[in-house]
């Protein structure tokens, strides 16, 4: 589907002379001003994975309709047709917060939280940390009251003062206070495009895509692993801390965790207060019963959560940036910088069951899929799996060149910023970012022309 790129002797001489400095491009180092998202037009994603078969294609459209249902309480409510919002919860629908550049993306430029915060009535506070112009947040805290590790979610509203909440009063969580006790970390929505074909490469490809870059990682100081379930020692891939084993399973403990739906694979309601359960667990379940009729059965007698991975897992990837001379010359140094050490370019698929259309085809994600120590900058101090507080995944930065806020956090929409916060002491990214800064402000431009192209 894509092929690996690779540097050609004139490019390795090229992007030599623009470390040195004595090449075609000259300049004190210092970076230049990220271009900002610039693929104009419509977004470039969005669609059904390519080759997918009449049955595959129509499941792909029925559950792309499904991941837009809007959640209330009881599902009684006009255009919020589905059961189980809350007690707590942070959206109301998985397509609010996957909605930039469309439906599957990360957060839009347009924060919904304000908006739902006070919806049918609901008696939210805002926390500090959410604007009307900031990243969609979801809000951890890293320790328990008695000082033990947390972690968790904590959901920023409840639906206390709702319309269809009849008697619920249950508070959110003391925001202010625990902010000033250093003890909040946020996380933002991940693009789902293309995951089919992550979560369709064999571990044994992962390994070897890993291993393949072992001499320049060692080169670089950089080491890595990867997250694993503590089950059957699998690799994990999913989320910011590759903490998820499947889809379905990332699919099942968003919809539980950021909107409050029980469902089959987490049947239990969180803060299961009595006054505002209102409906029975799981919230979420298989359909004995057709009540759908959008045109694929398969969809139709799935559940939800059934339906949200099958939407990601028929997603197309974002599309391979057009080339120029600009972005030629990026490329270049992408691999010269050494950011390909962890952004590896190429993945392959193995035989997939799910869609043909994934079996045995190689694709771009930039990731390698394994966590890396971050240190101070951007340690957020919580462990899953066997991510420890401060690693991360590599973060694939296939779509790139439509997204507006970067980093786990979403503390930048300045893409040089982004690039500069992977430094810190004890970073496996340090001698990457020393390259980076080495770089000629013409040739940083080139650079992040061909990252915002991507």
């Amino acid at each position: 589907m894509f092929s690996t790129l690779r540097l050609t002797a004139a490019g390795c001489a090229l992007a030599f002379a623009l470390f040195a400095g004595t090449g075609p491009v000259l300049g004190q180092a210092g970076p230049s001003p990220d271009p900002g998202p610039h693929r104009g037009g419509a977004p470039t994603v969005g669609g059904p994975l390519p080759g997918l078969n009449v049955l595959e294609t129509a499941y792909f459209y029925a559950a792309k309709a499904r991941f837009k249902e809007v959640d209330s309480v009881t599902g009684a409510l006009p255009g919020e047709t589905g059961t189980g919002l809350g007690p707590r919860f942070n959206l109301n629908s998985c397509a609010g917060c996957h909605a930039y550049p469309t439906v599957g993306g990360t957060s839009p430029a347009l924060n919904p939280q304000i908006a739902v915060a006070s919806l049918h009535g609901a008696r939210n506070v805002v926390p500090s940390f959410i604007s009307p112009t900031g990243p969609i947040r979801a809000a951890r805290f890293v320790l328990k009251p008695d000082g033990t590790a947390d972690g968790g979610v904590h959901e920023l509203f409840t639906i206390t003062g709702r319309t269809d909440a009849p008697r619920c009063t249950l508070a959110q969580p003391d925001f202010a206070a625990e902010q000033a006790q250093n003890n909040v970390r946020f996380r933002i929505p991940t693009p789902l495009f293309g995951l089919g074909l992550v979560e369709a490469v064999p571990d044994a490809n992962l390994q070897a895509a890993f291993a393949a870059s072992a001499n320049l990682r060692a080169a670089l100081g950089i080491a890595g692993h990867f997250n694993t379930n503590g089950n059957d020692g699998t690799i994990t891939r999913f989320g910011w801390k590759a903490q998820n084993k499947s889809l379905l399973l990332f699919a099942g403990e968003a919809y539980n965790v950021e909107i409050g739906v029980s469902n089959e694979l987490f049947p239990n309601e969180i803060d299961a207060v009595g006054a505002c359960v209102f409906n029975a667990s799981p919230e979420d379940a298989t359909n004995l019963t057709n009540v759908f009729a959008s045109g694929s059965a398969a969809s139709d007698y799935a559940a939800d959560i059934v339906n949200f991975a099958a939407f990601s897992r028929l997603s197309a990837p974002p599309a391979p940036p057009p080339n120029t001379t600009a972005t030629s010359v990026g490329q270049q140094l992408f691999e010269q910088v050494g950011c390909a050490a962890c952004h590896t370019v190429t993945q392959a698929t193995g035989p997939a069951a799910a869609a043909t259309a994934a079996s045995n085809v190689s694709f771009a994600p930039f990731s390698d899929f394994a966590v890396h120590h971050m240190e101070a900058g951007l340690a957020d101090g919580i462990t899953q799996g066997s991510a420890t507080g401060d690693e991360f995944r590599t973060a694939p930065l296939w779509g790139l060149g439509q997204r507006l806020f970067l980093l786990h956090d979403g503390r930048t929409s300045d893409l040089n910023q982004a690039i500069e916060a992977h430094a810190g002491n004890g970073s496996e990214a340090n001698a990457v970012i020393q390259r980076y800064q080495g770089l000629s402000p013409a040739a940083v431009s080139q650079l992040m022309q061909y990252l915002r192209s991507l």
